[in-house]
This record gives C-alpha cells, structure tokens and sequence, in this order.
C-alpha cells in the first residue's frame, strides 16, 4: 500500500493525500508537480525512475488506511539533486 507521504522531499511543500500535484517514482519518492517537471524533469533524484501521479486515496479508505506522517526531505533540495 502507498504510503501517501506528505510533503515534497525537495521543497518541503505540504502534499496532502488528496493533492493532485503529487509525483511518485515506483520507491514512492514524493515531490510536487513544480519540482517534478522544472527541476527534476520527469526523473526521481535518488533512483532515475520515472516520476508519474501520485494515486489519490478515496476519502472514505483514509481512516482505515491513513497516509504516512513522515516528512522526508533533501537535505539540499532539489537543485543539489539536479
């Protein structure tokens, strides 16, 4: 199950389980859609995958099935990592 992580390891921007701005790689890297495709153009920093849309949660499954409160970031952010 994905762990909806929430925010952007990058910018730190708060991505919430219903964001639509949330990118993933298939490690569940987390970025915003702005990091995403201007600074990391489509490519995860720390495995090279492919960065696609984060799946949305339906709203009636987050009290069973919560996302994750662990913030992970970069130490020096995106453009470090670029």
């Amino acid at each position: 199950m994905l762990q909806l992580r929430p925010n952007c390891e990058c910018c730190d921007k708060d991505l919430p389980p219903e964001s639509a701005e949330a990118r993933i790689c298939s490690f569940e890297c987390t970025f915003c859609s702005p990091c995403a495709d201007t600074v990391l153009k489509g490519h995860c920093p720390n495995c090279g995958g492919e960065l696609v849309a984060r799946p949305r949660r339906p709203a009636s499954k987050l009290l069973k099935f919560p996302a994750s409160t662990e913030r992970v970031l970069k130490e020096h952010g995106c453009a470090k990592a670029a």
